[in-house]
């Protein structure tokens, strides 16, 4: 048996008084669930050749868990997954179901995992995902999460897979915007993805060098200051200026409509919307996808479930999901106060 089984089984055995944990797993799904992120390829790819090394039958689950509901499964192998990994979405696809919600589509993903005699499940998603997970690992089906969202907002880990590849989407993306606009000599105001957390805009703001940043953690938006801002650059010689919003702030447009009707510079909002979700995988994302797929896949095999998969100072760890979902992620106020001093001209 391979040392990291061993390594999983033996922990497990000194946190439960000497017994192993859940049930032993013969056939293990895997379903990527919510919105997608670059990096779900990778983290299937490494869960269904762990799973088929570790001697288990591996299924694949499309659409998420509304496939589960469905029977929309099929066994996969190794040769299913080559040149996968440096595509972006998922080759299992994903969907959101309602039906799932209820405690009857529960039972039914629950009876369809017997069916096909699926007693191990991968699930790759957001936090939403998860809660998911967990009602099935009530119903009996071990269960491990892997945290896959662009938008960083999974309180027990510090990386999220997808992250990096979009945030060096937007910023490239970015770039482009700030060469046109400086040649036209406009305001830009872009508004960026990260749902209701700010680290996308955070990051893409301190890199694409903003002159603001706007960021549901840091609530109050100073309008005047803002223009009060680009009207001192403008006499000090600055041709362009570059905002940068979240979209759990929102208000992208109007914010770009006052500015202009202020300040008489022309200002232009751009939204870079779902174009941050796709593309080709970063190599930090396919890393992390990688090691966390293959986590996953060793933790069912140690009889572990209702688990998150999570990347906390370096190391590869897990948490109950109930702890890992309660968790808050610090706000890293020093990176905040250090764009803050980046934005003095």
């Amino acid at each position: 048996m391979d040392r990291i089984i061993k390594h999983f089984i033996a922990a497990s055995i000194i946190a439960n008084g000497g017994k192993k944990m859940g049930k032993e797993v013969n056939t293990i799904g895997v379903l990527t669930s919510g919105g997608d992120s670059p990096g779900m390829n990778a983290a299937i790819r490494a869960v269904v050749r762990t799973g088929l090394a570790r001697g288990k039958k591996v299924m694949g689950i499309r659409k998420g868990y509304n496939g589960l509901i469905t029977g929309d499964i099929i066994e996969m192998e190794a040769k299913g997954v080559s040149e996968t990994i440096q595509r972006g979405g998922t080759i299992l696809y994903t969907a959101r179901c309602k039906e799932f919600m209820e405690p009857e589509g529960q039972q039914r993903a629950a009876e369809m995992c017997k069916v096909f005699g699926i007693d191990g499940l991968v699930v790759i998603g957001g936090d939403g995902s998860f809660r998911g997970a967990e009602k099935l690992s009530n119903l009996g089906i071990n269960t491990i999460g892997v945290p896959g969202t662009i938008d960083l907002d999974i309180g027990c880990t510090d990386y999220t897979i997808g992250f990096d590849t979009a945030v060096n989407t937007a910023m490239q993306n970015i770039d482009k915007i700030r060469d046109t606009s400086t040649s036209h000599e406009r305001c830009s105001v872009v508004e960026v993805m990260g749902r209701d957390a700010g680290y996308i805009a955070m990051w893409c703001g301190i890199i694409n060098g903003a002159e603001e940043i706007i960021i549901p953690e840091k609530p109050d938006i100073n309008e005047k200051e803002i223009i009060k801002r680009i009207l001192d650059n403008r006499k000090k010689g600055k041709r362009h200026n570059l905002i940068i919003i979240a979209e759990g702030v929102g208000g992208t447009i109007e914010l770009a409509k006052k500015i202009e009707a202020i300040t008489g510079i022309e200002t232009r909002a751009s939204i870079l919307g779902h174009l941050q979700r796709g593309g080709s995988p970063s190599a930090i994302d396919r890393m992390h996808a990688s090691m966390m797929g293959a986590y996953a896949v060793d933790l069912l095999c140690a009889g572990k479930s209702n688990r998150i998969v999570a990347y906390k100072a370096g190391e590869y760890v897990d948490f109950d999901i109930d702890e890992g979902l309660a968790m808050k992620k610090p706000f890293p106020e020093y990176m905040y106060d250090y764009s803050k001093l980046l934005e003095i001209r």
